[in-house]
């Protein structure tokens, strides 16, 4: 293998790693990323925010307020450096009055000197005091012998104690003198403004963001069917041009839906006009037992014409209302024993659900009678919680093979052989049931039951 052929293996290596590692990282950015995006647009503000703080207070921390302190604590260790060295070079100062004056005109330290003894123990430190660690390393640098410090016991003073040959030397000094603390004042304002400023951005978001929220809102409505009369096109200019658009596209699938009523109607009329005829040719012309296949002929008519139309009309022209499911439940249940079937019901939840009532009880009706035409017993289930109601139709039947069951769903496709309709039916009533459950926004599933037959499971939003 030639040099250029080892170079490209290499170079597509490593490719391939960089590419796995990105896509790990794009992984695991999606991970903790939140899903809504007012939780999202806050993230973009608060991370760059906090960053941008964190270097700012870290370079303000390492270049002035370390610097300005070690700066202050060392000139206050020189004084105090100056003082025991006036204290040894003059020792026919016996009361130590005149150290005692220098220090406080001149140095604006109180100097006081107790009898030779152990120093008090190590009091309480704070969890972070810079003014502990540079006053300890500059006390050992310039004096170098054993001193005691309290930084904590009085508010304004900072109290040192060194150890001399015969005396100990306790000084008082202002903490200002030795401590940087406008460094904390200034880190304060700068949260504080922060913060501010942070809650009217937060402010600001929420208004922009509220009419994304009512679009959506007002799509998803739509989508199940229902009206949104508030909805009104506001906000930025890119959300008002979504609305806008939406608005125009409900227009449009509203005048179509409109156009394909009214020719239904028309369709529909006319054709129950012809049967109707036929109807009462057939009744005229008196019992003959050789027109008896004519009038089932005509009444299969009837019901397929139906089946088609409401297949083809869905549930168009129909408002939302709010219905007792519990009611419409225990009536399914009473349809199915007067037909023959033992059938039961049960309810769990909050009975009233915002549904087309006669387009989805038509659909809990089409697959109580799908239950009904292959089973013997019925077991009729729903429950409501906060977000979906479900109900589902078990039976005794021999169910349908798993690779068949999105099948059924299709338009004039039946399973059995049978060819009249006591026994096939039109093929078209899983069909309209899921056409009416996908308009209020939920779906329709086939499954194995407990009852040992067909498990159908309908589930909308509420």
């Amino acid at each position: 293998m030639s040099t250029i052929d080892t170079g490209l293996t290499l170079l597509k290596s490593a490719a391939g790693r960089v590419s796995a590692a990105n896509g790990w990282m794009g992984n695991a950015f999606k991970g903790w990323m939140p899903t809504g995006l007012y939780a999202r647009a806050l993230l973009i503000m608060i991370v760059p925010m906090v960053i941008l703080q964190s270097v700012v207070a870290f370079v303000f921390m390492e270049r002035h307020w370390n610097t300005v302190t070690r700066r202050l604590s060392a000139a206050v260790v020189q004084d105090i450096a100056a003082l025991i060295d006036v204290y040894k070079g003059y020792p026919q100062d016996k009361d130590r009055d005149q150290i005692r004056r220098i220090a406080q005109q001149r140095l604006g330290l109180v100097v006081d000197f107790l009898p030779a003894g152990d120093m008090p123990p190590p009091g309480p430190k704070p969890f972070f005091s810079l003014l502990d660690q540079t006053l300890s390393v500059q006390l050992g640098r310039q004096i170098g012998r054993s001193f005691w410090i309290d930084t904590v016991g009085r508010s304004n003073l900072v109290e040192i104690r060194i150890q001399l040959d015969d005396a100990v030397m306790r000084v008082f000094a202002q903490r200002s003198a030795a401590y940087a603390s406008n460094s904390e004042i200034f880190l304060f304002w700068m949260v504080g403004t922060s913060s501010i400023l942070l809650i009217v951005a937060v402010l600001f978001l929420r208004n922009q963001i509220k009419p994304i929220l009512r679009l959506a809102d007002a799509a998803e409505s739509f989508g199940k069917g229902r009206e949104a009369p508030n909805f009104r096109p506001r906000g930025a200019r890119e959300v008002r041009r979504a609305a806008v658009a939406f608005l125009e596209m409900k227009s449009r699938i509203e005048r179509t839906m409109e156009q394909r009523t009214a020719m239904l109607a028309g369709v529909s009329h006319d054709l129950r006009t012809i049967l109707t005829r036929f109807k009462l040719e057939l009744a005229l012309i008196g019992d003959n037992p050789e027109l008896e296949g004519m009038r089932k002929d005509v009444d299969e008519m009837s019901m397929m014409l139906e089946d088609y139309l409401a297949f083809a009309r869905g549930d168009s022209g129909e408002q939302s209302q709010p219905t007792d499911m519990a009611q419409a439940l225990e009536e399914l249940r009473s349809d199915a024993e007067r037909h023959g079937h033992a059938a039961t019901v049960a309810f769990n939840g909050l009975p009233v659900v915002t549904v087309k009532p006669a387009s989805f009880k038509r659909c809990l009706a089409n697959l109580v009678t799908n239950a009904a035409r292959y089973g013997k017993s019925i077991a009729i289930t729903g429950q409501r919680d906060h977000r979906y109601l479900t109900v589902t139709v078990d039976d005794d039947g021999p169910g349908i093979p798993a690779h068949l069951r999105e099948e059924v769903f299709k338009p004039f496709l039946r399973l059995d052989n049978a060819r009249n309709q006591d026994e096939g039916g039109t093929g078209l009533g899983l069909a309209i049931a899921r056409d009416i459950a996908r308009s209020h926004g939920g779906d329709i599933t086939l499954g194995d039951s407990p009852m040992g037959g067909l498990r159908a499971s309908v589930r909308i939003p509420v």
